[in-house]
């Protein structure tokens, strides 16, 4: 079942807890690419240090403050695209970071764009995801809740969910230390920091 708009409107640290074990689904013209979500990160608000918001409403960021539930993609190092997922209220600039799923389906097309044989490799991370599922900055701002790029709910409720500070984060502070990232434990697909 297809995640509503309503899932994406709860409190972010929620939403990334909570998608772990939902599905990412990706249509395309090459074929349809699908990965059970193993790893997230939440930014909630300006005032988390770690969240592009908490350097103002910008044309990169207006994307968050509006409603939930649609794709912020950026770039990042000029090379690695990442999926965020907007989260909560409009004007509450929020997102949750899909950082690594296990790929399910369309794996042999996520080979062919990551130019690796290595099913562990594919999407065990932002930008390797991106990559695999040919997520750019074309959908930033696409509905999440329509047909391009979806999430889904298929009944798996992920067990052993682990909590650690976010990755890459150095720069904000004491809100690098927040345990904000989501992963299930023991999983290979998850990032190796």
């Amino acid at each position: 079942m297809k995640l509503s708009r309503s899932f994406y409107q709860q409190s972010t640290l929620d939403v990334a807890r909570q998608l772990l074990g939902k599905y990412l689904i990706r249509k395309h013209p090459d074929g349809t690419t699908v990965g059970k979500i193993v790893e997230t990160e939440a930014y909630v608000g300006p005032e988390d240090k770690a969240c592009h918001a908490s350097r103002g409403r910008t044309a990169r960021t207006e994307i968050m403050f509006g409603p939930s539930g649609h794709a912020y993609v950026y770039l990042v190092y000029g090379f690695h695209h990442m999926l965020n997922i907007v989260t909560e209220a409009v004007d509450f600039p929020a997102a949750v970071l899909i950082r690594a799923v296990e790929p399910v389906q369309g794996i042999e097309l996520m080979r062919t764009r990551r130019k690796t044989e290595q099913r562990h490799n594919l999407a065990s991370g932002p930008g390797k995801l991106c990559h695999a599922f040919a997520i750019d900055r074309a959908l930033n701002g696409d509905d999440v809740c329509g047909g391009t790029l979806y999430l889904e709910d298929r009944g798996e409720a992920a067990s052993k969910v682990v909590t650690t500070p976010r990755i890459g984060v150095d720069y904000a502070g004491p809100w690098k230390l927040k345990p904000w990232r989501f992963l299930i434990k023991d999983n290979e697909f998850v990032s190796k920091p």
